[in-house]
């Protein structure tokens, strides 16, 4: 279970990576969603892959837990991700209003 979770966190990032790289600006941000989405999920896993244990423990249950710092980390990483991509997505509708293209250095390539 942890080798498929760690397969689908790289490849997350793989297409983040190749999405930013794009000259484009829509692609940047959808690479950039994509890389919050890995980070979020190895900060999750960091608390253990576990199922049906309690988040909370009761007096003289301290077997088995999980972790929920780092369910209330993610929380506010969605969050915070949440309002970056809304404010990217404000500025690459700014620049697309001004310069006419959606490159991000603002030229259309003539090649």
């Amino acid at each position: 279970m942890e080798l498929l979770v760690s397969l689908c966190i790289g490849l997350l990032v793989a297409c983040g990576v190749y999405l930013m790289l794009r000259a484009r600006t829509y692609p940047v941000i959808v690479g950039l969603s994509l890389l919050g989405y890995a980070v979020n999920l190895f900060l999750f896993l960091t608390g253990r892959l576990a199922t049906n244990l309690p988040a909370v423990i009761q007096k003289g249950q301290v077997a088995e837990y999980t972790d929920p710092l780092p369910q209330a980390l993610v929380l506010t990483a969605i969050v915070i991700g949440f309002g970056m991509v809304a404010y990217v997505v404000t500025l690459a509708i700014k620049a697309q209003a001004e310069t006419g293209n959606d490159h991000v250095d603002g030229k259309e390539n003539t090649l």
